[in-house]
C-alpha cells in the first residue's frame, strides 16, 4: 500500500473523538492518550500513533465551563424550585463543589474528544503523522 494510499484512508471522526473521551488513542483505542492529568503523550505507548501535533489551546477550557455552567444551573433551579427554604450556605458550598468536580472530571476527556478529533480530521499535521512512524513506505 503507498503512502498516499494510507494518507487518504477517511478516519471516523465520531469514533476518534469517543476513544478521545475515554482517555485513548485515537488510532488504536487502546494505548493511554495523557501521561500526566492534561500532559498528552508524544506518541501511543501501545501503536505508536504521534499525538504531539494537537493544538488544543482554550478550547478543552471553554467547552467544560460551557457544559458545567448549562448542567449546574439547570440543577440549580431544579433544587431551588423544589427546596425554596434551602440555606444559602448549602447552596455556596453545594454547587461551587459541584462545579468543581464536574470542571476536573470533564476537562481531559473534552481535552482528549478535541484530540481526537482533530487526528481523525487531520489537523495541525496529523495528516502526515504516518510518515514519520513507517519512514520506509514511499
Amino acid at each position: 500500500m503507498s503512502y498516499d494510499a494510507v494518507i487518504d484512508q477517511p478516519r471516523d471522526w465520531w469514533l476518534a473523538m469517543k476513544r478521545g473521551m475515554r482517555l485513548r488513542c485515537p488510532n488504536c483505542g487502546e494505548g493511554r492518550m495523557f501521561r500526566a492529568y492534561l500532559k498528552p503523550n508524544d506518541a501511543c505507548p501501545h501503536c505508536g500513533e504521534e499525538l504531539h501535533h494537537h493544538r488544543a489551546d482554550d478550547a478543552p477550557p471553554y467547552v467544560t465551563i460551557v457544559l458545567v455552567g448549562h448542567i449546574v444551573v439547570a440543577a440549580l433551579m431544579l433544587v431551588d424550585e423544589r427546596f425554596p427554604d434551602l440555606p444559602m450556605w448549602l447552596h455556596m458550598i453545594g454547587w461551587t463543589s459541584l462545579s468543581l468536580a464536574l470542571c476536573l472530571a470533564l476537562l481531559p476527556r473534552v481535552k482528549g474528544a478535541l484530540i481526537g478529533l482533530q487526528w481523525a480530521l487531520r489537523m495541525h499535521g496529523f495528516g502526515t503523522a504516518i510518515a514519520s512512524r513507517n519512514p520506509g513506505m514511499k
